[in-house]
């Protein structure tokens, strides 16, 4: 199933839960990469070296089918599912919220855990602010010169962005337009003759 768009949140945030002496940090950040991922666990781990858990889950991929949870040592199902419940509650994707715990010195048990690793994920994100991404394709247009008045009306009637231009023996376009629209475009530019499209890239 082709995907267009996305929800997920703009920027970092950061919550809290208190609960019997225990504190749970909630820090969401939005990620594309699993790469970003681990650079941001590894700083948190290094800024809160001296909190007993750092739990997380995450998603990335508009088809949201690339996905974690991490207990960090709680009991098994505790901690990065119910963060994960959030993150699929809100339908979000490209995201990764990580909950820090310091423990208090009661235990709380598995019901205890489950609410407060999940209310905690709850107001990281409810201080977020959660958008929606229109997926962008990059085309490189070729054409030769004789071409340019045709291949720029397409353009701007299907109001695809320029991002770069090379208008020398042979002229070169780069754009940049919403997917949904993309197979249009380029049906539209080849109808035109002696031009090639190339689908460079997706933007997420």
């Amino acid at each position: 199933m082709e995907h267009y768009s996305y929800k997920t949140i703009k920027s970092r945030s950061q919550g809290l839960f208190r609960d019997r002496g225990s504190k749970f940090l909630a820090f969401a950040f939005h990620v594309t990469t699993e790469v970003q991922i681990k650079e941001i666990l590894d700083d948190l781990r290094s800024e809160y070296h001296d909190a007993r858990h750092h739990c997380y889950a995450w998603i990335i991929g508009t088809d949201k089918d690339r996905f974690r949870a991490n207990d960090d040592g709680e009991p098994s199902g505790t901690a990065g599912r119910p963060v994960l419940g959030q993150i699929q509650k809100h339908d979000l994707t490209n995201i990764l919220i990580v909950v820090i715990r310091y423990f208090g010195g009661t235990l709380l048990g598995t019901g205890g855990l489950i609410n407060a690793y999940r209310s905690a994920a709850a107001d990281a994100l409810a201080q977020s602010e959660i958008i929606t991404r229109t997926i962008e394709e990059l085309i490189e247009v070729t054409f030769p010169y004789a071409a340019m008045n045709d291949v720029m009306k397409v353009l701007k009637e299907e109001q695809a962005e320029q991002v770069v231009q090379d208008f020398d023996m042979d002229c070169s376009i780069k754009v940049s337009i919403p997917l949904e629209r993309s197979e249009m475009l380029a049906r539209r530019l080849k109808g035109i003759g002696k031009v090639s499209v190339n689908k460079l890239s997706l933007n997420y």
